[in-house]
């Protein structure tokens, strides 16, 4: 961990060398939802293949960029392209980027995904704010946090069970009524597995007990970490597809519809993310 967390200081203070403003916002975009970047005004984009210490993005559907620059007035930072557990890289390796966004001066931070609807009222295209999460990696162990706990950023056992801002989410939900999206706007908990393989019928169905109205390959690992360092976080999943919970189904999850889901509701989502920050109170302490 102690490695990681000197790498964090090198990169942050690198693009803090870089960048034009000092970011406040922090946004992470999903698959085939990077064009919330390109809402930025007077950006400056850096690939992660430049970056000292940084991870590279694999996924098709993720740039594998950093934009800075300026949303409604905010100065933001934003991750075209995020990192998994399944590209093969440590957990506190996929979550370094969150730790950087902390040390460059970020106090809250908008993380979007691409996830299986579970819950049965959901359809395709619909959008739903993250209320809480199941992280069943995290079961076994698999936690960012796992190792010597640095107090530079947080405590040793940091509480999740206010990890998704309220305040946030009930301003997503406003937002999201004057825009007139409520029609596919939801909240529910998402729950985060390993992949790359998509889940079984059998685990749809597990999760769908459990509580899970949605089900992906990220997001929760970068809660954990934002939480811990002290940022307020906003997650929003586009629901891409419908997780297949009968034996019967001839419908089988893949990721070229994740990406073209991501195209049909982008301009939503980006309008509902820029109108929000628009009504976000910034100072440098607080978002």
């Amino acid at each position: 961990m102690k490695n990681v967390d000197l790498e964090c200081k090198a990169t942050a203070d690198w693009l803090l060398a870089q960048a034009p403003v000092r970011p406040l916002l922090g946004i992470v975009c999903g698959s085939g939802l990077g064009g919330l970047a390109e809402m930025l005004k007077e950006p400056l984009v850096i690939k992660y293949s430049d970056i000292p210490s940084f991870p590279q993005s694999t996924v098709h559907g993720h740039a594998g960029q950093l934009v800075f620059g300026t949303l409604k007035g905010t100065p933001c930072v934003c991750m075209q392209g995020r990192f998994h557990l399944y590209e093969g890289y440590p957990i506190q390796k996929t979550t370094m980027p969150i730790r950087v966004f902390k040390l460059m001066g970020v106090e809250t931070v908008i993380l979007t995904n691409a996830a299986g609807g579970l819950n049965p009222d959901f359809t395709v295209g619909d959008i739903m704010v993250i209320k809480d999460h199941i992280n069943i990696p995290g079961f076994a162990g698999n936690n960012p946090l796992v190792g010597a706990n640095d107090e530079r950023f947080g405590e040793r056992f940091p509480c999740m069970s206010d990890a998704y801002d309220r305040g946030l989410q009930q301003l997503a939900h406003a937002v999201a009524a004057e825009l007139d999206y409520s029609s596919f706007m939801h909240e529910g908990v998402y729950s985060v597995l390993g992949g790359p393989s998509f889940e079984t019928i059998a685990e749809c169905r597990m999760l769908r007990s459990l509580g899970a109205d949605a089900v992906g390959m990220s997001t929760v690992h970068e809660v954990i970490v934002a939480r811990h360092c002290g940022m307020r976080v906003l997650a929003l999943s586009l629901i891409t597809n419908q997780a297949v919970m009968d034996y019967d189904s001839e419908k089988k999850a893949n990721h070229q519809e994740v990406l073209q889901t991501g195209k049909l509701r982008a301009q939503q989502m980006e309008k509902l993310v820029s109108t929000m920050v628009s009504r976000m109170q910034l100072s440098n302490n607080q978002l």
